[in-house]
């Protein structure tokens, strides 16, 4: 019989070692011939990217597979034939290696450490060149991003295929290697803003006669040929991110719905469907869950009875396809699949625990301010030991994704299961600016960045302590990023929440728009304004200057070598917290950037938070934790 007992101080076998250990993040699939190649990223081995070819580990524990291009990075890798071909984290040149793991640099090295940088590239169908996405870093100004090809004969000759954009991407060649094509633009605009779809003529390195074909204000995403050299891309013309089918007669619809095929290109290299002899597989998002479907050559669509939630990087193998998946109770794991049959080529790590462990998620939809709407999942406290006492509701957490252009994530969420296995309800806002609800509600943050976010998260707690299933005194809200902006505007704008916790999150919007890297320079054109005639709404909008009206605990994790939300905005919070008198912490990762990926500090930033909110709410946590330092 389970035990009533005080929420947050329930024992729980997911502990903070428990999210990281064994723990692997997939990444990109490239098929070869009838060989699987695959990325992990492992936190066990310091955050480093492996790649795998059919179970087997392809590079030594010293390689660390990782583009910087866009910071973020993506598609920093290819296979041809047997042979490798990838961008080095150590110094960002490009390396090829054979299957004897002789490895040779492809690029030469450039005049300042990773002054080059290369991403998502394919090699043409000859062998002669990979044509990848270049960044420049050797300018005073802000880096130049260009399309080149790269000779695979190892003289490390470079050509400039596409110069002038601001951005380009996804770079891809028809399977007769006579044309590119690929998606280009200028700021302000980011990849699911405006976009513009280009395809020239290739010949021996060199791109001719190329034209704009599609730029009617439109967000494409992974143009491909199929293999008659049709072209196919997924765009929101609609309002809804569909796939479209180019040729003479210009655009053709396939697939009309509302519900997203893509996602936001935060990071090179997703592919959301694959050319399987006459049909399309395609992964939508639908009702705020990834499905699959075969667009059949008759134009019918078939739904696959898959138990999955999550699906990604789908890529065509024989007559069938390979793909990542995961559900609410299971990790990712890659499989490979027909119209008929199911493999588990990769499974997901065991984690020794059964199903009830593991919350399934109320998927709601709720009321917020200016008579609008968004979208939350909502999970309920859950462990099989436990129950809250009779004269108790459970505490919240209100968990606010990065981006702010992202969707909260569907699948096993171990950090969620953290929290309910130890009483806590938490809910995961998809506010609004959110993707996977069409392109409107993705642009209905424009302008209110820090406002309709904030007022959706806080809406959010209200209808749920409405509702009775919270305890309105024990409402926490955590954030990563922008995520982390949220937090903080919603702490120091409100006085809903009781207690917060910002990973990296952003203080000073004017600091972010002046100090950030060129991929999000003018981001914030979008969300908040220009500058600097409108520095008036940054500096409205930013926490760091009203902290003054800021009276709840605060705790702030951050990395040292963050280039994109620099450690500067975390110091200058907490000195101001502590001017003030607010209890808080601050606890710096010298070794990490934007973006926590290595085991050990994984794990203390998550006993952090369970410290600190248990500091805050007056429970005891069961867990063994190290001591934390809270100013008061």
């Amino acid at each position: 019989m389970p035990v009533k007992k005080s929420c947050g101080s329930w024992r729980s076998p997911i502990t903070a070692d428990f999210l990281v250990n064994s723990a692997v993040s997939f990444g990109e699939i490239v098929v070869s011939g009838q060989d699987i190649w695959w990325s992990e990223t492992r936190p066990d081995q310091g955050g480093r990217t492996a790649i795998v070819r059919n179970g087997s580990d392809v590079v030594g524990p010293e390689i660390n597979i990782r583009t910087l291009v866009h910071e973020y990075g993506g598609g920093a890798w290819w296979v041809f034939g047997d042979t490798l071909i990838h961008t080095s984290f150590d110094d960002q040149r490009l390396w090829s290696q054979d299957l004897d793991g002789i490895r040779k640099p492809l690029t030469p090295a450039p005049e300042i450490h990773r002054g080059f940088r290369y991403a998502d590239g394919r090699p043409t169908p000859d062998g002669r060149w990979y044509v990848c996405v270049r960044e420049d870093h050797h300018v005073d100004s802000e880096p130049v991003n260009e399309l080149v090809a790269v000779a695979l004969d190892g003289s490390q000759e470079v050509k400039t295929l596409v110069s002038g954009p601001d951005f380009v991407s996804a770079p891809r060649l028809s399977p007769d290697g006579t044309k590119l094509v690929w998606i280009q633009w200028d700021h302000p605009n980011l990849p699911w803003d405006d976009t513009e779809l280009w395809v020239g003529r290739f010949q021996n390195g060199e791109v001719f006669d190329a034209s704009c074909v599609g730029a009617t204000g439109e967000s494409f995403f992974q143009p491909e040929w199929s293999s008659d050299s049709v072209l196919h891309v997924v765009t929101d013309r609609g309002g809804w991110w569909n796939l479209y089918r180019f040729g003479d007669e210009g655009f053709e619809n396939l697939t009309e719905g509302e519900f997203e095929i893509a996602t936001p290109q935060w990071v090179f290299g997703l592919s959301r469907y694959a050319f399987v002899g006459g049909d399309i597989w395609f992964a939508h998002r639908d009702r705020g869950v990834d499905r699959l479907s075969i667009l059949k050559s008759d134009r019918t669509v078939q739904s696959l009875d898959l138990d999955v939630t999550h699906i990604s990087h789908i890529k065509t193998r024989d007559d069938g396809v390979v793909l990542i998946v995961a559900s609410w109770t299971s990790e990712p794991e890659i499989l490979v699949m027909t119209s008929s049959e199911v493999e588990v080529l990769r499974p997901a790590r065991a984690l020794d625990l059964e199903s009830s462990w593991f919350p399934v998620p109320e998927a709601l939809e709720f009321p917020t301010s200016q008579e609008e709407h968004a979208y939350a999942l909502v999970y309920s406290p859950r462990n099989p030991h436990y129950l809250p006492r009779d004269d108790e509701l459970p505490p919240l957490v209100v968990l606010v994704h990065g981006g702010p252009t992202g969707c909260a994530r569907t699948s096993l969420q171990l950090n969620i299961a953290y929290w309910t296995s130890r009483g806590f309800a938490v809910a995961d806002v998809d506010y609004r600016g959110s993707t996977g609800y069409g392109r409107p509600y993705r642009h209905s943050l424009r302008g209110l960045w820090g406002i309709a976010d904030v007022d959706d998260c806080v809406a959010l707690a209200e209808f749920l302590v409405e509702r009775g299933d919270v305890d309105g005194e024990r409402l926490a809200i955590r954030g990563s990023s922008a995520g982390g902006f949220t937090v903080l505007a919603a702490l120091v704008f409100h006085d809903t929440f009781d207690v917060g916790a910002s990973r990296y999150g952003i203080a000073d919007l004017t600091a972010l728009a002046t100090d950030t890297h060129k991929f999000e320079a003018r981001y914030l054109d979008r969300l908040i304004g220009r500058l600097p005639e409108d520095e008036m709404i940054y500096r409205e909008r930013s926490p760091i200057y009203h902290v003054e009206k800021l009276s709840t605990p605060l705790l702030l994790l951050q990395g040292s070598e963050d280039t994109i939300v620099p450690a500067t905005q975390a110091h200058r919070m907490a000195e101001v917290l502590a001017d003030v008198k607010v209890r808080h912490a601050l606890v710096e990762f010298p070794d990490e950037g934007h973006g926590f990926r290595k085991a050990a500090n994984l794990i203390r930033a998550q006993e952090a938070e369970l410290a600190f909110f248990g500091d805050c709410f007056g429970f005891i946590p069961a867990d063994r934790l190290s001591p934390l330092r809270i100013h008061e």
